[in-house]
């Protein structure tokens, strides 16, 4: 590859709206306005760097429906691209657009591209709030998806036992990561509190949190009023935050372009290294197991074994962090040590720095560059996480130039076999076994059903609820459930477990 099409990030912007004051508030379209210049200006490229922009992506919006939002975007910043990507959602998806992205420059396909993404579920849910109808331009058609894996995360089995948002089946794996590591209840409680502790110390610093706080590991673990329990183990503050109004932008091009455009070196970021895989088998439920990601394990170590480094030679990191256990999972895949002196989060994570949807990692990467920037001879590594531990992204980055002959090696679609997907047992009945289990609370905090993933006698898995006895989902809550046993019965055509 000639030095003259090595891919660099030359570019960030990002920007949040804390206060609800209705004439102020920018819809996503706006929010991407507003960071993309500020991206442009980082450069140092202005207008003219917008101008020449030919490849224009945009990381899936949740939060407001138009109809095609890229050619919108390109609009409002008087450019001209020939390429205009809506992607599917997943928290891999940035990641997953640089490594594609810088795939394009190497191959001389793309010479300036614009990635970018915006939330404002903030202003939403405020103004659904307040009986407020929003002003913003509103598309009757979605932006069509020509990029990323759009499966959806949950299979109809799943849903019929509440298995059906992020914040009943990510507790799925927390608990059984739990049993793996053999700590009981209260230590356990005590490890998710430390790490998060470090989390909100991170966002205490950085400007564009939205809960610049720090907080002990005693006031995330302890269940308040104000931190009340969502789905058991994880009260409210280890939750990833989705009602955020932020948006984060990143412009990539050519070395080449990039003296042509006069951009200072010293703000050069090169992506050493990229990898992507998807887990397999792909629903949560058919997982061999829930303490593990062979998918999470192959992007990373990919992309690492792309720029040439290891785990200890890497300065900085951002681990995906929708909740503990994605973070917990990912430092076992990696293997980093809970006392390892490295923080884990360049932004403060999801449930602090914010979670804008899909595009969470694209402030970690531009959060990475304004590290790297100070410290070019440093290495820093992000990752992304789509739906349920499902689709995985990495990138390797640093300030400093690698060899050109090397440069841009991404793997891109990786498959990573997770083992044989498990048989699920229908209207099953008879005696069975807790492998993990969630107990759901409502809006008040009050514990609704269980959810128990399990295994009979035969070795089939099976999926069932609980009854809705409150003493025995406090039960579930006060003792280690997992390997308990317990009488499946079918009602109505759906199992229950009643553990004894």
């Amino acid at each position: 590859m000639s030095e003259n099409r090595t891919p660099v990030l030359v570019g960030a912007g990002q920007f949040l709206q804390r206060e609800f004051e209705l004439e102020k508030m920018l819809d996503p379209l706006g929010m991407m306005v507003e960071t993309a210049r500020l991206a442009a200006e980082d450069a140092g490229g202005g207008k003219r760097l917008l101008n020449a922009i030919d490849s224009l992506a945009i990381v899936n919006v949740m939060s407001w429906r138009y109809e095609n939002l890229p050619r919108l975007l390109a609009e409002r910043l008087d450019a001209h691209p020939k390429e205009e990507i809506f992607t599917a959602q997943g928290g891999n998806i940035p990641q997953k657009l640089v490594n594609a992205t810088a795939q394009k420059i190497a191959e001389g396909k793309v010479r300036v591209a614009l990635l970018s993404g915006a939330e404002a579920l903030f202003t939403r849910r405020a103004a659904r709030r307040d009986g407020i109808k929003l002003p913003w331009p509103r598309g009757e058609v979605r932006t069509l998806i020509n990029f990323g894996n759009e499966r959806e995360g949950e299979s109809e089995l799943e849903r019929v036992y509440g298995l059906s948002q992020p914040v009943s089946i990510y507790p799925l794996f927390e608990n059984a990561l739990r049993a793996w590591h053999k700590l009981d209840l209260d230590a356990h409680r005590r490890k998710m509190g430390r790490l998060c502790s470090r989390f909100t110390q991170v966002a205490a610093e950085n400007p564009y949190a939205w809960f610049p706080e720090a907080h002990t590991a005693e006031e995330i673990t302890a269940v308040t009023p104000e931190n009340r329990m969502i789905c058991f183990p994880y009260p409210k503050r280890m939750n990833a935050i989705m009602s955020v109004n932020q948006s984060a932008s990143v412009i990539m091009t050519t070395v080449s372009a990039a003296r042509a455009f006069g951009i200072p070196q010293d703000l050069w970021i090169y992506l050493w290294g990229g990898g992507d895989a998807m887990e397999d088998p792909w629903f949560v439920s058919e997982r061999p197991n829930f303490h593990s990601s062979p998918a999470m394990n192959c992007a990373a170590k990919t992309a690492l074994t792309k720029a040439g480094v290891t785990m200890d030679e890497v300065d900085f990191l951002d681990l995906y962090s929708c909740f503990p256990c994605a973070v917990q999972i990912a430092c076992d895949e990696l293997g980093i040590t809970e006392d390892d002196p490295r923080p884990l989060t360049v932004t403060g994570g999801l449930p602090y720095a914010g979670g804008p949807a899909s595009n969470y990692s694209m402030h970690a990467i531009a959060t990475m560059m304004g590290k790297l920037r100070a410290a070019p001879e440093a290495k820093g590594l992000v990752t992304g996480n789509g739906m349920y531990l499902s689709k995985h992204s990495a990138g390797v980055y640093s300030g400093t130039p690698k060899d050109p002959s090397s440069l841009t090696a991404v793997s891109l679609d990786g498959a990573a076999p997770g083992g044989e997907a498990q048989t699920i047992a229908l209207e099953a009945e008879g005696r069975g076994v807790i492998e993990t289990y969630t107990v759901v609370h409502d809006h008040d905090g009050a514990p609704e059903v269980g959810i128990v993933m399990g295994r009979l006698e035969d070795g089939r898995r099976f999926l069932a609820n609980t009854p809705h006895d409150r003493s025995l989902l406090e039960g579930l809550m006060t003792e280690e459930a997992i390997g308990r046993s317990g009488i499946l019965t079918c009602q109505d055509g759906c199992d229950r477990f009643d553990p004894h």
